[in-house]
Parts: structure tokens; C-alpha cells; sequence
């Protein structure tokens, strides 16, 4: 069997089956990655999946597969997808090409559930208890500035930098939920940090769209970011304001 009859198999499919190292079946709801035996953790207890600094090859060139495996991450980590992994064996030869796909020496036609995790710019394919870190890293992108009016075109599936600013130079620092400050707590060290939550998920939005930062983007510490995002719909940041309030009575 080879790694295409397997995918298959499985209900899953890719853009391309010759650079894809993650595949997604829609009607199940889950997206599997190969998980390459060199990414394996020193505790052997997670596999990195995906890795920011994969998106390009060492010549500056975009690697084929990464917008994908990208969308396939943000399909778990926003529309609770499952996450599976099948492991794949690394072969290198001392004529690898760079641009051309990585060579599997052989893979084991078996899913296994797993966590996704991120640490720092890597995504991890887990064995341990789920995550509730909100990825909080953004992507700089060209923006539009229309008249006095706060307007940002951002891809809808990328964090825009400028329109994080803009809307905590409206709101400031402290969460809209709980009004928790991270300076004013932990001083210097945790000056200017607070994650921005999208009111309209993304993953609602279409291709391209103009967000404003003040009506669509609000700051909310990452306990009541985890919050928002447990249930499938999302809470509203009223719903966690008043999960508080009951539960503080």
C-alpha cells in the first residue's frame, strides 16, 4: 500500500499528493499529518507537525505543501477538528535536492489521535492532555488605511500585526472580560502582553476582508481567550461575563 491508497483510504485527501504532508476528510471532520521519525521530541512523546520556519526552502523559495498544512492546523485549532498522525520514516542522501519533496524511507498505515500543541513558532503532534494556549502569534501583511476610520484588508486566515495595534491603542492592555492587567501584576514583564480576540471567527469570514479594529477585535487575556474558544459555537464575551458572575456569587 502506498501513502496515497492509505490517505485515501482513510476519506482523506490533499491539493497536491506529490509536496502535501497533511491531509484533511472533511466529513469526518479531522486532518492527518505524516509525522516524520527526525521531528520526534527527546521524550518521544510529540512529533512537530508544522514549523513557521518551514515556509520557505533554505534558497527563500515558498514550499509547496505549507499554506495547506496551515489551513489544516487552523482547522483544528478553530473548527475543532480532530487531529491523527501516521508515522513516516526519514531517508536522506548527500545529493538532496532542496527543492525537491522529502524522501520516505516508508511510513506505518496507522492512525493515532493526538493533541495539537504549539511551542513558540512549532506546531506538535501530542500524546499528553489537550492545550488551552490561544496561538497569540501574528503575520505582517500589506495593509489599507481608509480616511479617519480604522479599516485593515488582512487575509482571512492571518493575524495582522497593524491591526492588533490599532486595536490596543483603542482598548489599552487590560482584558474586556475580567479586566485583568498583566503589568500591573507582574510589572516590566508583562508590559504590552494580552491576546486579541476576532469577534467574527474566521474561519465565518471569506477569502479576503476588511476588518476594523475597534468593532472586530477586542483584547482578552489568554484564561478568557481559552474560555471563549471551549464550546463549539464560540462565547460571547457577554456569555464569559456572566459564567463569571454566576459563578462568583
Amino acid at each position: 500500500m502506498n501513502r496515497k491508497t492509505f490517505i485515501e483510504s482513510q476519506g482523506a485527501t490533499c491539493n497536491n499528493w506529490t509536496w502535501s504532508w497533511s491531509f484533511v476528510n472533511d466529513d469526518e471532520r479531522f486532518v492527518i499529518f505524516g509525522a516524520w521519525d527526525i521531528h520526534i521530541t527527546e521524550a518521544g512523546d510529540a512529533t512537530k507537525i508544522l514549523d513557521e520556519n518551514w515556509e520557505l526552502s533554505r534558497r527563500g523559495r515558498r514550499q509547496p505543501g505549507y499554506t495547506q498544512s496551515l489551513e489544516h492546523i487552523r482547522l483544528v485549532e478553530e473548527e475543532g477538528y480532530g487531529l491523527h498522525t501516521f508515522p513516516m520514516e526519514y531517508t536522506h542522501s548527500d545529493d538532496e535536492d532542496d527543492e525537491a519533496p522529502s524522501k520516505i524511507k516508508g511510513f506505518t498505515p496507522e492512525l493515532t489521535p493526538k493533541t495539537l500543541m504549539k511551542v513558540g513558532d512549532a506546531w506538535y503532534a501530542s500524546d499528553g492532555l489537550p492545550s488551552v494556549e490561544i496561538p497569540e502569534r501574528v503575520w505582517p501583511h500589506e495593509t489599507f488605511t481608509e480616511g479617519s476610520v480604522f479599516t485593515l484588508q488582512v487575509n482571512a486566515y492571518e493575524r495582522n500585526a497593524d491591526a492588533r495595534a490599532a486595536c490596543l491603542g483603542h482598548y489599552g492592555y487590560a482584558c474586556q472580560c475580567c479586566a485583568f492587567d498583566f503589568q500591573a501584576v507582574y510589572g516590566e514583564i508583562g508590559s504590552g502582553y494580552i491576546h486579541v480576540h476576532h469577534l467574527i471567527p474566521l474561519s465565518e469570514i471569506g477569502r479576503e476582508y476588511v476588518v476594523d479594529p475597534v468593532a472586530d477585535l477586542i483584547p482578552v487575556c489568554p484564561n478568557c481567550h481559552a474560555m471563549i474558544h471551549r464550546t463549539r459555537p464560540m462565547l460571547t464575551i457577554e456569555q464569559v461575563q456572566q459564567t463569571m458572575a454566576e459563578n462568583s456569587a
